[in-house]
């Protein structure tokens, strides 16, 4: 959610800016703004909207004298998307200037002192509480008057402040909301994300919970919120921001659609060996005496990340032989879960900085639970706190709506399992030689699972006439089926629902009517007749099914065609690994539906890519 863009160097700084936080478009935003110190004081420019409507704006003011300025691209949270609402906000002399994700919690006991005080506010949000206490709190040093108003403050901030009393400094400052800083010659960069300033520099420090930044043009200066400095090493980016552009495609969703078999061969890498021990996770400390002191997993996301836990629990009690339970992480704290030094923690999180992920991650290693990071982000707060990390080589995603980190995160999740079955002796070799070389194949299947895009296309422009959909599945295709509603529900606005196939007729059917359209997943072998007699009932009530097939799930029947409306292959697999290949043809699905009616695919209403905020 949000994004955050600063500059201080010699160059005009509108421009710099305006162009990061179109890099962070994809973070999902209703409003954006720039505060620049100009020769003639500090000038406040916003808009709600896009940056486009931000920029019409912009045309009207003379900001080129000025070559320090923070921007804002803004995901409503306090008060609804509107000018005033939009950032940065300022105290009332304009002599303060605040850019903030995240949320103040006490920010209404803050309000009301301030009011009492003479302080009038203009917007519904808590970050204009935050500019007027910085500006009540100077007293001739900005870096102490930033450091004495988050001393006040209750909940997450990822912060940038400009002075107009100090215009050679920029102030940033971080506390459970993710904040680099980069690193330049005569110039420096706050961001809320790399690719923000990843056109200018490659070199940057990660802020970490409760530290800031003071920015000058020739100089960074780490610290403490209390003032204690710090060192840390710069990190440095090793990937190209050519990465993260369209390539010829129409969107970055079907982009990074396209991009999963790459993916997956680089999420593969060298983990998987051709014989004993099969698998090879060097960046585990955990060892096999460890491992086989473990009585239960815990696995711990939101969202399309949980849908990816769902498949995990799957693998690790089938290969691992080990309990395991999938939970929604804003529900896992508050349920007062047993944890302990025998249970394993596996948290997942594409961004690595989900709020409500990271929350449970501290809760379970306050609780002596040992805990693993799947994450796609290197140097994010998740992969930092956890004590191992398992990272998925997704590389950057733009859209919103998660595709390919999520087939990476199955992938990580497959190789986990059986690195632990290994330690736990709980496959035999003749079972993992089969595994293994089906994940190995899983690259080129994806490929052609993406050749059957057109008939997919079609099918998605049927359903897009319709205003309800259901997904059907059992087992493995059960957990995919709540993904394809998802990514189904996000980007085309169709109302979905995803059932585990015998739960119909324990009250699915009565929704069954003329003509509803229904995905029926049926890859299972163990469960492939009971799946077909599931899409009987659908069928004899009405609705009209499209069929998604392996050769191994019908276990040769070759007539489920003859039995639905439309039925769509996949390639043929081991059983646990469907989900793999799956969810490409759900993933297409939905794109091709959200295209068809004419929907902002990678920006969908009311969503933000990273969810840092509770």
């Amino acid at each position: 959610m949000c994004g955050i863009m600063g500059y201080i160097g010699a160059k005009p700084s509108e421009r710099i800016i305006v162009e990061g936080l179109r890099k962070l478009e994809y973070r999902g935003y209703d409003s954006a703004g720039i505060a620049v110190c100009t020769d003639s004081g500090m000038k406040v420019v916003k808009a709600k909207g896009r940056i486009k409507e931000l920029e019409n704006r912009l045309n009207g003011h003379d900001l080129a004298t000025g070559t320090v300025g923070i921007g804002h691209t803004r995901w409503a949270t306090h008060g609804k998307p509107s000018d005033e609402n939009s950032h940065p906000h300022t105290d009332g002399q304009m002599k303060v200037s605040v850019v903030h994700n995240g949320i103040i919690e006490n920010y209404m006991e803050l309000k009301k002192e301030l009011e009492e005080t003479g302080v009038r506010f203009v917007s519904e949000t808590d970050t204009e509480v935050i500019s007027h206490l910085i500006a009540s709190e100077y007293e001739g040093d900005i870096v102490r008057a930033v450091q004495r108003a988050t001393a006040r403050m209750r909940g997450a901030y990822a912060l940038a402040v400009l002075s107009e009393q100090e215009p050679d400094k920029l102030i940033a400052a971080r506390l459970h909301s993710p904040l680099i800083i980069g690193l330049g010659d005569g110039e420096h960069f706050i961001g809320s994300d790399i690719p923000a300033i990843l056109e200018h520099t490659r070199d940057v420090y990660i802020l970490d919970d409760g530290e800031m930044a003071v920015l000058t043009r020739d100089a960074v200066e780490l610290m403490t919120i209390e003032g204690n400095p710090i060192a840390k090493e710069p990190f440095r980016v090793n990937w190209d921001l050519a990465v993260a552009e369209k390539d010829g495609f129409d969107h970055f969703m079907l982009k990074e659609i396209h991009e999963q078999p790459r993916a997956y061969r680089d999420t593969i890498g060298n983990r998987l060996l051709g014989a004993y021990p099969w698998v090879h996770l060097p960046e585990l400390t955990l060892t096999p005496e460890r491992i086989r002191l473990f009585r239960r997993v815990h696995i711990v996301a939101c969202g399309t990340a949980y849908h990816a836990g769902l498949v995990g629990k799957q693998a690790l009690e089938r290969w691992a032989r080990i309990p395991a339970e999938a939970d929604v992480a804003s529900e896992y704290r508050y349920r007062s879960p047993l944890v302990a030094e025998d249970t394993l923690v596996i948290v997942v999180s594409q961004s690595g900085e989900t709020a409500d992920t990271l929350a449970a991650l501290r809760e379970a290693k306050r609780q002596g639970a040992h805990v693993i990071a799947i994450t796609n982000v290197v140097g994010s707060s998740v992969a930092r706190e956890a004590d191992d990390v398992l990272f998925t080589m997704a590389g950057p995603e733009i859209s919103v709506a998660s595709t390919k980190a999520y087939s990476t995160q199955l992938l990580a999740f497959y190789i986990l399992a059986l690195h632990m079955a290994r330690a736990r002796r709980s496959l035999p070799d003749e079972e993992f030689a089969p595994i293994v070389e089906a994940l190995r194949k899983l690259p080129e299947q994806a490929e052609q699972a993406l050749k059957q895009a057109e008939e997919i296309r079609s099918y998605a422009e049927e359903i897009s006439h319709h205003r309800h959909l259901f997904f059907l599945g059992r087992g493995m295709d059960y957990a995919v089926a709540q993904e394809g509603s998802l990514k189904l529900k996000e980007i085309s606005y169709i109302h979905s629902e995803a059932y585990a196939a015998g739960e119909l007729k324990h009250g699915t059917l009565a929704l069954i009517e003329e003509g509803t359209p229904v995905v029926a997943l049926a890859t299972q072998p163990e469960l492939y007749e009971k799946t077909v007699s599931n899409i009987r009932e659908v069928m004899a009530r009405g609705a009209t099914v499209l069929g998604i097939a392996s050769p191994s799930g019908s276990r040769g029947d070759a007539n489920l065609a003859s039995r639905v409306d439309r039925v769509l292959t996949i390639p043929d697999t081991h059983p646990m690994l469907t989900p793999a290949l799956s969810v490409i043809p759900l993933q297409l699905l939905a794109y091709y539906a959200s295209t068809a009616l004419g929907y902002d695919v990678d920006k969908p209403r009311n969503l933000a890519k990273s969810v840092t905020v509770e």
